[in-house]
Parts: C-alpha cells; structure tokens; sequence
C-alpha cells in the first residue's frame, strides 16, 4: 500500500469497533468473532494486588508479542466475569456484566410490593430474572400471547376500580412469571397498552387493549389477584392454556349476589345513613322505600341504554320526592334525614378514592379522568335533586338548612346503623362473603374514631373524617397484605359511614332556596369531607407500607416515589 493510500480517510465499517486490530492475527472474516471475543494468542492478564495495575477484559493489553499460555475457557463470554474478577480490586468505572446490583428482592412478601418496586426502576437497573419456563415447550411461550393475557387481566382489574399503579404491577408480574422481563406496561383510564423489548437490538413487541365497560364485583376482582398471586409464585408452574382457561372461569362467573338483594342492600344503605343523621324508625323506612325505587328506575334506565349520568338523575329523584311529601303532609319526622339517606347510597366514594390515589401516585391523566367521571356523576345527583327540591319549595314545603345543627350524637345506635351500612355497601360491591364480616367491623371502627374526635373531642368534621379513613385504609392494607389479595374490598365499604352526603344535600337545598353563597359554603364543605377521605385512605395505605417490611435494600432508594423532585 502507497503513502497516499494509507492517507487516505478510511470508511465508518474500516473504523468500526468490530474490525480487529492488526497484529492480532484474526483474519478478516468477521462471521465468526465479536468484539467481545479474545483474539487467539492473547490472554486476559492476572489482576494484581495494586489499582492502577487492574486491566479490564474489554482492554488488550500492550504487549502482543509475549507468548501468553492457552485460553482456559474458549468458550467465555463477556458476560461472564473472569476467574481473577474481584470486586473490591475493580476500578471505579468498571460496570459488573449482570448489572448493577441495586436492589435485592426477597421472595416473602406480596407479589404487588414486589412488582411495584421494581416499576419504579429504569429497565437497566431492574434485577437479572431467573428464567423459568412454565410452558411445556422448551422456547416457552409465545410472546404476543403473553402479552393478550397480561391486558386481558389488566383489563378486569382496572374495570373493577383498582388503582392504576397496582394494575401496572399486577401486568408486570404476569409477564415476568412468563420470563418476559424487559416489558414496560402503561395504564390510562380505558387504555392498556404493554411493551416488549428482548434487548437492544431487538424489535419491540407491543400490544393494547380498550376497556370499554366497567363494572363493580370485587369477587372477580378477588380471583383475578389470585390468579395473578399464582402465576408470581415460582414453586407453582402454570401454563399458558391453563391461565387462559382460569380468566375464562373467572369472566364466566355470576355476580355472588341476584338483583333482588342487590336492591335491598341499596335501600338498607339509604335507611343506615338516615339514621346516621338523626332520623328515626319512620325515616328510616321512607329512605329505604325511596332508595328501593331510585335503584329500580336506575336498573330500568341502564336496560335501555341510557348513560350514567342519567340513570344517576333518575335514581336521586325518588328519595328526595319522598322526602318532600312527608314535609308537605306535616309528618313530625325530618324530611331532610330522608334525601340525606338517598345520597349516601348514590354518591360515587369508590371512584374518589381511586382517583386521588392515582393522582397521589403519580399517574395524572388517570387521576383526572376519574375525578371528571365523579364529577358527572355527581352533576346528575345534583340535578335530580335539584328539580325535587325545587318543585317542593314552590309548593311550600318547610325544609330548612338549619335542621342540619340539631343532630345529636347518639353512640350505639350510629354506630350500628354504620356497621349496618357498610355491610349493604359491601353486598352491593359485590364482595366475597368471607370479607364482608371484616368490612363490616371496619366501617364500626371508622364512625367511632369519627364521633369520638368530632362529638366528644369537638375536632373539625374535616381533620375528624381524615383521621378515621387513615384507620381505614391502615387496616384494609394490614387484611390485604394478610391474604395476599386487594385492599380495596376491605376499604371502600369501610367508608360508607364517612360520605358526605349531609353536607352535600343541605348544599343543594340552599341553591334551590337561592341562597347560593350558602350553598357553595356547604358544597365546599362536602369537598373537603370527600377529599378528607380520599387522602386519608391513601395516607393509612401508605403508613402501612413505610413500618412493614419493604423488599429491597435498607436505603430510601430501595422504593422510590413516582417523582422525586419538588416541582420542578
């Protein structure tokens, strides 16, 4: 080769990382070689005691001309370490090729800790899956069929109401039981979507799947995490065909409960919470009948098609007409305890919680569809009631804001009336019946904190109602996290006792009456009381997380938030 030759500007392939050096007697059929493999006639050098002397494998060493002795292993890759690797002698920038060792997860504790920790990861830094293959073919199972029955179960459970980061980690573990670790899952609130990448240089696999319809039973909801408890576990082997035909049960199975309980159960909620407010064995009877027919017209209304929003309306309407009938016929009962009780049974608590648990957690665009769902729902509350109160106030009947001051607390009766309440909250979500009597006793325990801070100890209904959901959502984690199952059977009937539903009625009623400065005050009220909640719930779960045993170093960054910096 001529001078002007060799000056001449070599191509990107001539300089690339794959082209050996010269000297090194490798030919130049690249088909056989990496860059990772050693060049015949070299030998990784020994690691001696000093720093500055430790060579990494990827470094050829200077000297090429030294006969160096026979490789051990020909067969080695760089991502084995070398027999001479020693941690402590490492230099500083030398990265372990199993990755860098950030997290240690035990194998102990609920699959959703787990899952969730490891989310909270980059992909890099996730921990090395142990493959396991729980298909009876030796290449496992195919991955876009992996992925259709990690939406599908992702699917039901946000349908259900759970949280969208403890659906993200309920996705995750799916497809890390089915060897499929480097997957990123992403929930909205009616889109699922996941993603697979092998590694770096592989296509991605990606899937998505609408949620279309939603519908509340938490039995289903209980059996799809333990399906889910089942595929996480590594002593248990499920195949592909065998978790298909599990989600099939599971989809086929009829609600625990018929429609005809289901309507009794609303009207026992409605006759609860008006007793909760101070009515009597009359009011309690007129909330039931009127909750009864309000569920009945909603079941009618949904038949036809008819949105929410609407069956929402239809379904205020019938609690507070009855309500006002009993003030026009001068009935010596409160009226207001009546359409009190009617709004516990339709205010949207489920949704509330899960959408400032989402919002708490990071997932925002969630957390506002949610909240925007509540709002509509709640817009068509106030507009049911809204018309019966104003067609009751242009025909003379006495219903005053004021009577909202004379409620006087009443202990044993309240508090039977909110266990009663959370156990017709509890058949109405559907729930397994081996949960009910635990739900029940937890919404005993929320009203009691509630009437002992805000009765005995005259703390804020506000700072009372917190409080009481932080109980709430502390002891619905503590029973979830001893089943191995969802929190939320165990906390959203809890918080029945806790709506707002008084304060949001004496709010409508003084719009109606055109004392709207009066009626923002008291809707704000109903705000804060809900938000009270929500939060509190959040915060009771997050307590039981931050003094339980957490997978992971000792370190904060063993569970890190979804956002750690401070707004900006």
């Amino acid at each position: 080769m001529t001078d002007a030759e060799d000056r001449k500007p070599r191509s990107d392939e001539a300089r690339s990382a794959f082209v050996p050096p010269a000297g090194t007697g490798v030919d130049g059929d690249m088909s056989t070689t990496s860059e990772f493999a050693i060049p015949e006639g070299l030998a990784v050098p020994r690691t001696t005691g000093t720093e500055s002397e430790t060579t990494s494998e990827f470094v050829f060493p200077k000297r090429l001309d030294v006969p160096q002795a026979p490789v051990a292993e020909s067969g080695g890759s760089a991502f084995n370490p070398p027999r001479t690797y020693s941690a402590r002698q490492a230099p500083p920038a030398f990265t372990p090729p199993t990755g860098i060792p950030a997290i240690s997860l035990t194998k102990d504790v609920p699959w959703q800790d787990r899952m969730r920790t490891m989310l909270r990861m980059p992909v890099a830094e996730r921990p090395a899956l142990e493959l396991v293959h729980k298909a009876e073919e030796d290449e496992g199972p195919a991955v876009p069929r992996v992925l259709d029955l990690t939406l599908r179960i992702g699917e039901l459970l946000l349908a259900g109401g759970e949280g969208a980061e403890d659906v993200e980690a309920a996705m995750f573990a799916v497809c890390r039981s089915y060897g499929l670790d480097r997957c990123e899952p992403n929930v909205t609130f009616t889109l699922l979507s996941i993603s697979h990448q092998p590694s770096l240089v592989d296509d991605p696999v990606t899937a998505s799947r609408t949620v279309r319809r939603r519908g509340t039973d938490y039995t289903r909801l209980a059996a799809v995490y333990q399906l889910v408890d089942d595929l996480s576990d590594p002593e248990t082997q499920i195949s592909l065909e065998e978790a298909y035909g599990r989600l099939a049960e599971i989809r086929r199975n009829r609600h625990p409960y018929p429609g005809w309980v289901l309507t009794a159960a609303s009207g026992l909620l409605a006759g609860s919470a008006s007793v909760l407010v101070g009515g009597d064995l009359i009011v309690f009877f007129a909330a039931v009948v009127g909750a009864m027919l309000g569920d009945r017209l909603a079941w009618l209304c949904a038949g036809r098609g008819l949105p929410e929003f609407y069956q929402f309306t239809v379904a205020a309407t019938p609690p507070a007409a009855i309500g006002i009938a009993l003030a026009l016929a001068h009935v010596d009962v409160k009226a207001s305890a009546v359409i009190t009780g009617g709004l516990f049974a339709l205010l949207p608590g489920r949704a509330l919680v899960a959408g400032v648990q989402d919002g708490l957690t990071g997932y925002y665009i969630t957390a506002s569809a949610r909240l925007l769902e509540v709002m509509y729902f709640f817009v068509g509350i106030v507009v049911g009631v809204l018309v019966m109160l104003y067609v009751g106030v242009q025909l003379g009947a006495r219903l005053t804001p004021d009577a909202a001051l004379s409620t006087e607390p009443r202990p044993l009766l309240q508090i039977g009336a909110s266990m009663l309440l959370s156990l017709a909250f509890a058949v109405l979500l559907q729930q397994e019946r081996s949960t009910v009597l635990a739900v029940t006793l937890n919404g005993g325990v929320a009203w009691s904190v509630y009437g002992a801070m805000h009765y005995t100890g005259e703390f804020s209904p506000v700072a009372s109602t917190a409080v009481a959901a932080g109980l709430v959502g502390l002891f619905g984690q503590l029973l979830s996290r001893y089943r191995f199952a969802s929190a939320l059977p165990y906390t959203t009937a809890a918080i029945g006792p806790l709506l707002p539903g008084s304060a949001s009625y004496f709010g409508l009623l003084s719009i109606s009456q055109n004392d709207v400065d009066m009626g923002l005050v008291w809707l704000s009220k109903a705000a804060a009381l809900a938000m009270a909640i929500a939060i509190g719930v959040n915060l009771g779960t997050e307590i039981s997380r931050l003094f339980l045993r957490i997978p992971g170093a000792a370190t904060a960054a063993s569970r890190r938030a979804a956002k750690r910096t401070r707004g900006f």
